[in-house]
């Protein structure tokens, strides 16, 4: 299987580093290889943020990727900056709000992560659980079960259930839109 390469990101404050965390610790609990990687502005809130994930059945020798087999953008600084490196026919998906070119060559989705997050469990940083479970369903890998287990292992001690919850909805969504190019 060729290595997934993907790309989260979005600004300080919505919970990038602690998705990428997670979807790499993931790719391990499938027996995989990964490397993760981050950056982020020296604002702790606001500022630019990415989280880099490669995830192979063989050894990795590149800590980041030239491009991406997925995209995940969380805000429009995040997709305006980033999207250049998206291959062709690759994964989009991003919040809800953001505009995006049309004649991009790749599999578009939409989701208003951070607003059902709030709506459904009482808080904006949830939306980065939504949005892994999105990208889950939608990408097929790291999967499920082993997205579920790294996040009990890496969120803080008496929030793992409703970020498992959290995940679990944005799986679902994803899971309507998954092999589809729309909006959730």
């Amino acid at each position: 299987m060729e290595p997934l390469k993907i790309r989260l990101s979005g600004y300080g404050g919505q919970g990038i580093v602690l998705a990428g965390v997670i979807v790499g610790q993931a790719g391990v609990l499938d027996g995989r290889n990964a490397v993760q990687t981050q950056s982020y502005g020296s604002e702790s809130r606001g500022g630019a943020c990415k989280a880099d994930v490669i995830i192979s059945d063989d050894d990795i020798y590149e800590i980041e990727a030239g491009s991406f087999d997925c995209l995940v953008a969380m805000s429009t600084a995040a997709y305006d900056k980033y999207i250049s490196r998206l291959k062709s026919g690759g994964k989009l998906i991003v919040e809800k709000a953001i505009a995006t070119n049309g004649e991009l060559d790749c599999d578009r989705y939409a989701i208003n992560a951070t607003h059902m997050a709030e709506k459904n469990f009482g808080r904006k940083i949830m939306g980065n659980m939504v949005m892994i479970g999105f990208m889950s369903a939608i990408m097929g890998s790291p999967s499920k079960k082993s997205i579920n287990k790294s996040i009990r292992d890496n969120v803080p001690e008496g929030t793992q259930q409703v970020n498992v919850k959290a995940f679990e909805f944005g799986y679902k969504e994803g899971l309507k839109y998954s092999g589809k190019n729309r909006d959730a």
